[in-house]
């Protein structure tokens, strides 16, 4: 026989479950689980068993347990989590890979009717083509002014319609239409809101990005501190080429345009006195290219084709 615990006693022990996964686990998923149901949420259980431990509760007797917790250990990162404790949040405790086992809980998202009164997570738009109802039943859309015709006996929607925009309340009408029509147009299950990983709370798009992406950000930052460093003539490691080679160019034109000159710029101010030397110094390797050409020429005359065999070499003759 089971012995039946007081509230008391059972805060007890979700406070000394809650503080055994706080010392063991450092990551954390916070989901939101609004219309999620008991029959889903173990499913979600039993897919995460092994590496990561689901736990849902009253967020102030979660908030409660982790300031507790933090003063006996010292350890105040999990203070970070406090602020997310809002509305209909479960904690998934973890020691796998988070993408994986963020992955792991969209795969249970379930199918659901629009019920009366629900609101609306995305826009729902009902499809054009036919209804499959009779006739009689044209009152449904003609109440939400949906465009229809009759074909082969049956209610036919003429072209896609959006019923229910996102964030708005579904209606009896709009509820007993998708019902007639089959469509279920909304999925629940437990969404990941942040992240948590040793002290440090983010957003769980964070978990999509790949290397390609990490590399293309930092370059997109490299090229705004160097643009930004030539703006103000501030040297920094990302903007030193630049403005060594932009240096150069000046001392360039100064010493083209003045008697000043250096090594460097002898042989521009040379090609820039007598431009003729651009098509000497050219002028070599298109010799080069026309002699190369005239000798493979005989080369190729020099190869003989070797002669067909007669039918009499082989052994016999057409004529025998």
């Amino acid at each position: 026989m089971t012995v039946k615990l007081s509230k008391a006693e059972k805060k007890v022990v979700y406070d000394k479950k809650l503080c055994s996964l706080l010392d063991e686990y450092s990551k954390v998923l916070i989901a939101v689980a609004d219309n999620v149901g008991s029959n889903q949420l173990q499913n979600i259980r039993k897919g995460l068993r092994g590496d990561s431990i689901v736990l849902m509760g009253k967020n102030t007797l979660i908030r409660r347990c982790i300031k507790i917790h933090a003063e006996k250990t010292g350890n105040k990162n999990y203070l970070n989590l406090l602020p997310l404790l809002v509305g209909n949040v479960g904690l998934i405790f973890t020691k796998g890979d988070l993408k994986e086992v963020s992955e792991e809980v969209a795969k249970y998202q379930v199918g659901a009717p629009a019920r009366v009164g629900l609101v609306a997570p995305i826009d729902v738009v009902v499809p054009p083509g036919n209804t499959g109802l009779d006739p009689s039943q044209t009152s449904f859309f003609q109440v939400l002014n949906i465009p229809t015709k009759i074909n082969k006996g049956t209610v036919e929607i003429i072209t896609p319609v959006e019923l229910i925009k996102k964030g708005e309340k579904v209606g009896s009408s709009e509820a007993a239409l998708l019902a007639k029509l089959g469509i279920r147009p909304f999925s629940y299950g437990l969404i990941i809101l942040s992240v948590y990983d040793s002290g440090s709370v983010f957003s769980p798009e964070v978990l999509d990005l790949t290397e390609d992406d990490l590399i293309e950000k930092f370059a997109a930052g490299v090229s705004m501190v160097t643009s930004l460093s030539l703006a103000v003539s501030y040297p920094t490691l990302a903007a030193a080429p630049h403005m060594f080679i932009n240096a150069y160019k000046n001392v360039v034109a100064v010493a083209i345009a003045t008697e000043y000159t250096f090594p460097q710029a002898e042989k521009i101010k040379e090609y820039l006195k007598d431009p003729s030397k651009f098509a000497v110094a050219a002028a070599p390797v298109t010799e080069e290219a026309a002699a190369a050409a005239p000798a493979a020429a005989p080369a190729e005359e020099k190869k003989e084709e070797p002669a067909e065999e007669s039918d009499d070499d082989m052994g016999f003759s057409l004529f025998d």
